[in-house]
């Protein structure tokens, strides 16, 4: 008997079950054992890519940082050509637009905190769509305090006469991906978006939230 192979094996299902109790990334039966193994080995056999100012000692997290920041400005100049010479001002608007038609009615706040804006900008994106006449709003059942805003069908006829040039401009951000990529792409984009809506829905006031971030995620120094 291979007595290292069993050694290891047990040792690669110990760190499986840490891992299970860490994360809800897998499912604790051979299945997930399986997906945890194939994880593991495509982590071993990718080549750590070159970066500018690697070899000095520019670090990954600086490097993931500004490409989301560049992709965000990629993506806002395809989103400018979409909606040019249309009805709408900004892309914020369709953007919410899109969040009523898929999500339906909702709150006025569900809808600024979904598209992760502060209160004063989500609120003059939603009266501009009002005054448009593309949303309309009514007290909420539940909360007389709050607004309850929903889609008209002004709002989707303009959105509908803009969509073609929308999703257009949505394949050329992904650009030469082929859906292996995409798939691996949607997957660390929603574990990132995860952990950071957690700390969002937290209102932690902008003087510590460095701090308290670095105080309860000690492993965002990993």
């Amino acid at each position: 008997m291979n007595y290292n192979l069993l050694k290891e094996t047990v040792d690669l299902i110990e760190q499986f079950e840490e891992e299970c109790q860490k994360t809800n990334k897998y499912s604790e039966d051979s299945k997930g054992l399986r997906k945890y193994i194939i994880d593991q080995f495509e982590s071993e056999i990718v080549a750590e890519p070159s970066w500018e100012g690697k070899e000095e000692g520019r670090n990954p997290e600086s490097v993931i940082s500004t490409l989301i920041v560049h992709m965000n400005r990629y993506a806002k100049t395809y989103s400018k050509s979409a909606i040019h010479d249309s009805e709408f001002s900004t892309q914020e608007e369709f953007i919410y637009l899109i969040n009523l038609k898929a999500f339906g009615a909702m709150i006025k706040m569900e809808l600024i905190k979904r598209n992760i804006h502060d209160k004063p900008l989500g609120m003059q994106i939603i009266n501009r769509l009002i005054h448009q006449g593309w949303v309309e709003q009514k007290n909420s059942e539940k909360d007389k305090r709050s607004k309850v805003i929903s889609i008209t069908a002004e709002g989707l006829r303009v959105l509908e006469d803009q969509m073609q040039k929308i999703r257009q401009a949505s394949q050329i951000v992904t650009g030469d991906l082929v859906h292996k990529e995409k798939m691996e792409l949607i997957r660390l984009l929603q574990k990132l978006a995860q952990f950071h809506q957690s700390i969002y829905n937290q209102n932690i006031d902008v003087a510590d939230l460095l701090d308290s971030v670095s105080e309860n995620y000690p492993y965002v120094d990993n």
